[in-house]
């Protein structure tokens, strides 16, 4: 059977609209796991949530925090409210931990390099948050389970490669195994540890068994991966013998980015992409699901419903592709190799429904599924936005619960490792509130990286959004907002003479009087491959360049990196004028002054005024955005480069009525008043995650409502999140 018109059916579809059929997820809060840390802990080196689960109540999250060497608590008995609840250090580096009755069972890597791997598995006493006894595994432990009967604690022994000999070819020994140790009242009975050996099974590498993840049904059956030996174990633990194995197989995707080029283009087939599968479950006694990372060999970039005999009962194909690219989560960067990466599995029952929920490492998205029985393709639900790099995944179905561990650290950017929780219940899906129809082709149009807004003056709810650097290519959108998710419905490149244009920086859109638009590209004369200026483009209403302004050389010789910004438009005619903010102070502007500039195309004549910029008590203040909201009257984005409970994101409005503008070279400026015009921190605030860093686009459209957007950096080095905000009607309209 195939699954292709499925696929199709799925992405032309509302997410809202199938997730209506339904009760949906929602996040309900967020917390960063650095704030788990003890106070002596310095909270400016890295700390990552990565495996998580529960206490046997459900009111408290434990996870590893493989770079603070240590067990982290979470209160969770409001889970819209998590606090921290205690941190637990243990010598080595924790990998993954599980819970049976008041007993937290955790293992630990202590290898001093790949060649000597060793570890051990400690007992934890949930309330006390105590050690109570370890047992050495004599090898480097990945993931752990404690079977459903309570009799073993079951850990993989990975043993990894070192990526970094050889390029990280197999073999390197010495070789992984599945240790089974017996429980004891809640200890462990090191005395009866078995070693289960998994060599000379796989076809790659068969004396080099890599396993990765394992997961118990009911029956005491252990299922294995073999991650890049691309293979799949199952074992009984009562006798500790492997009683059947099987390749995880292959899969070929059609229309599919595979080239790390700058352009997200799904216009490729990939014949037989190996699984290598991850992350493993048991949906029932009978089948299995698993994630499909890849990790040496590239991996096939979605999930695999197994039958307990090796046979694929489904297989989801290129759809978490798509799925990326029409949510704006495709992680460009990761083309070449593993695309959106699924890495997490977690399969769960929900008021009598089997759902199963994927976690895609590099797209940040959670997808939730529910399973449709032996023989039957799964259902897809919903999306759901993650921290960045989503690792561990927990369901708490008798609270009604969904956790993510995200592992991704960046204390010097200040995106930290977070523990996100959902929430299942009658209201509507809250994500995407932005996502992309597909093109012509079929497959979605490719976005990220919003850097601007405009709204066409002949019609409510229609915007244009465009893209940044980030990609080779510049992109106008065109944005039906009267939506909900609001959705991009279609793109065009910007050329010149019919070819697509590179090198620009599009941090700016705006309506021309004539038809057309605006553009502004962001210079940055620091560039190591070459200074680029800071340019304004005049574009035809299908993206062709039809003439390029650039500063006069009295202004544009202090430029920096952090230029254009914004543009916005008022006038027409010969009367038209064209506004341009730049984002921070250039060299000839005293400290906390961000130019505004003033261009009139009719005579070609500059002008500036200076905008006092806030303090900020972390990093930078900077303009994002600038919109005409009369003749004289403006309102602009100032906010800063921090995340979090750091972030200031606000709109102010100035007017430059009675202002001469300074001509370029003035050594006086003219420096306009600002008044607050709202606080945007509450609206990115009501979406229940970290607060965004880049508010970059606002617009008001005709009918007077406004709108604004985060930028994702085309998910690069960030959750791969957009908020698409609608902000009510604007004053007077």
């Amino acid at each position: 059977m195939s699954f292709k018109p499925l696929f199709t059916a799925i992405l032309l579809l509302p997410l809202t609209a199938q997730a209506q059929e339904a009760p949906t997820f929602n996040r309900i809060a967020t917390i960063e796991a650095v704030r788990m840390l003890p106070p002596e802990r310095d909270k400016s080196k890295r700390s990552i949530a990565e495996i998580v689960t529960a206490s046997e109540d459900g009111n408290t999250l434990i996870y590893v925090d493989g770079e603070q060497n240590g067990l982290g608590f979470v209160d969770i008995a409001d889970p819209a409210a998590p606090r921290p609840a205690g941190f637990l250090p243990l010598k080595g580096e924790l990998t993954s931990v599980a819970v049976r009755g008041s007993r937290a069972y955790t293992v630990v890597d202590t290898s001093p390099n790949k060649r000597e791997p060793s570890g051990y598995a400690a007992v934890v006493d949930v309330a006390s948050r105590r050690e109570l006894m370890r047992c050495e595994l004599g090898g480097q432990p990945d993931s752990t389970v404690v079977s459903k009967d309570g009799q073993f604690l079951v850990v993989v022994i990975e043993n990894e490669r070192d990526e970094r000999l050889n390029r990280g070819e197999l073999p390197q020994l010495p070789p992984g195994n599945l240790t089974i140790i017996p429980l004891n009242d809640g200890g462990l009975a090191c005395a009866g540890l078995q070693r289960v050996d998994l060599t000379g099974l796989a076809a790659v590498a068969p004396e080099d068994p890599e396993p990765e993840f394992v997961d118990v049904n009911s029956r005491g059956e252990a299922v294995v991966t073999l991650q890049e030996n691309n293979h799949i174990v199952i074992v009984d633990l009562a006798t500790a013998r492997v009683t059947s194995h099987f390749s995880a197989g292959t899969v070929t995707l059609d229309k599919v980015d595979a080239t790390r080029d700058g352009i997200i283009r799904p216009t490729q087939k990939l014949e037989n992409v190996v699984r290598e599968p991850d992350a493993v479950k048991w949906l029932d006694d009978d089948r299995f699901v698993t994630a499909n990372e890849g990790d040496y060999r590239n991996g096939s970039r979605g999930f695999t419903i197994f039958k307990r005999d090796g046979s694929v009962e489904w297989d989801s194909g290129n759809f978490l592709e798509h799925l990326a690219m029409s949510l704006g989560h495709y992680p460009e960067l990761r083309s070449g190799n593993r695309g959106n990466e699924p890495e997490g599995v977690e399969v769960a029952t929900f008021n009598g429904e089997r759902l199963i929920f994927i976690g895609s490492e590099r797209a940040s998205l959670v997808t939730v599924w529910r399973d449709q029985g032996a023989g039957r393709a799964p259902t897809f639900l919903q999306a759901l936005p993650a921290g960045p790099a989503p690792e561990g995944l927990l369901a708490i179905p008798a609270r009604g619960l969904l956790v993510a561990a995200s592992e991704a650290d960046n204390p010097e950017s200040g995106l930290r490792s977070t523990l996100t929780i959902y929430r299942r219940g009658a209201e509507p899906a809250a994500y995407p509130t932005i996502r992309a129809e597909n093109g012509a082709d079929g497959v979605p149009l490719p976005w990220g990286a919003l850097s601007g807004f405009a709204a066409d003056p002949q019609v409510a709810g229609r915007l244009y959004a465009v893209t940044d650097s980030f990609y080779r290519l510049a992109q106008i959108l065109t944005v039906d907002a009267k939506q909900t998710p609001a959705r991009i419905v279609s793109a065009m490149t910007v050329s010149r003479d019919g070819k697509p244009v590179e090198g620009l920086d599009i941090e700016g859109v705006a309506m021309r009087s004539g038809g057309g638009f605006w553009l502004a590209s962001e210079g940055n004369p620091e560039r190591k491959e070459g200074a680029l200026p800071d340019r304004l483009l005049a574009v035809s209403a299908s993206g062709a360049i039809e003439a390029e302004y650039r500063l006069p050389e009295a202004i544009a010789k202090h430029a920096v990196r952090f230029g254009f910004e914004g543009v916005t438009a008022t006038g027409s005619g010969a009367d038209e004028v064209v506004w341009l903010a730049v984002q921070r102070e250039w060299k000839d502007d005293a400290k906390g002054r961000a130019k505004i500039i003033r261009f009139r195309p009719s005579t070609n004549e500059w002008g500036v005024y200076h905008y006092p910029l806030g303090e900020t008590p972390v990093g930078w203040m900077g303009l994002s955005e600038i919109t005409a909201v009369g003749p004289e009257e403006f309102i602009v984005i100032e906010r800063n480069n921090q995340w979090g409970d750091a972030a200031i994101k606000r709109l102010y409005g100035f007017s430059v009525a009675g202002l001469k503008a300074a001509a370029p070279g003035d050594a006086s400026v003219p420096v306009v008043t600002k008044m607050l015009f709202r606080d945007v921190v509450p609206d990115l605030a009501r979406t229940k995650g970290v607060i965004l860093e880049k508010l970059e686009s606002f617009t008001i459209d005709r009918d007077g409502d406004m709108y604004a957007v985060t930028d994702n950096d085309g998910v690069q080095g960030t959750s791969g999140e957009t908020q698409f905000l609608r902000l009510g009607r604007a004053p007077g309209r």
